[in-house]
């Protein structure tokens, strides 16, 4: 289909349920998921002239649908979630540009690591600090801290644990007294 052949509407509104069921499995949340799909129709029919002929219709939705999940306050907490012990791995999906709400939520998340990373222990913040601040291999922190490399890894693996230990509590806090103060409001 083109969309000289059937215009927007007639191409657009079959493919509703369907959107707004991957919309709610994104978000997990049936306003967000509403808010979405408006905003994907929105930009579809904005851009419906630069729809190529011939090409899959749906897949073009999709991807329009995926990408607005993806710059939208939502998708970017999604998104940036990457776990601390997954050294070698860069997160799944990658934010193209710098906007005020991705801004926020990188100073955000960097004060609340750096305010877990206080509460550690020394020798668990030293050694977190030394391997991914300073960027030391274990050879340098046995080394530096006078310990078998061993000791730096066990340790380096007891740190990164009870720093996402901390982390994981201080955002289901975070997350409790937002609801109790949504709740009350």
């Amino acid at each position: 289909m083109d969309p000289q052949s059937g215009g927007f509407e007639a191409l657009a509104v079959p493919l509703f349920d369907q959107l707004y069921n991957f919309a709610h499995w994104l978000t997990g949340n049936r306003e967000e998921s509403e808010d979405l799909v408006q905003e994907t129709y929105a930009k579809a029919l904005k851009g419906f002239l630069s729809f190529q002929p011939g090409t899959n219709f749906r897949a073009w939705m999709y991807r329009i649908l995926r990408n607005t999940f993806l710059t939208t306050r939502t998708g970017l907490r999604m998104t940036m979630t990457v776990a601390l012990d997954s050294e070698n791995e860069g997160p799944e999906l990658a934010v193209a540009a710098d906007t005020p709400e991705t801004i926020l939520i990188e100073r955000s998340n960097s004060q609340l690591i750096e305010s877990a990373i206080a509460e550690l222990p020394v020798h668990f913040r030293e050694i977190l600090l030394l391997c991914e601040v300073e960027e030391m291999s274990y050879q340098e922190i046995a080394e530096t801290l006078s310990v078998p490399i061993g000791t730096v890894m066990s340790r380096l693996s007891r740190a990164r644990k009870a720093l996402r230990n901390l982390l994981r509590q201080r955002l289901e806090n975070g997350s409790r007294s937002h609801t109790t103060a949504v709740t009350r409001g």
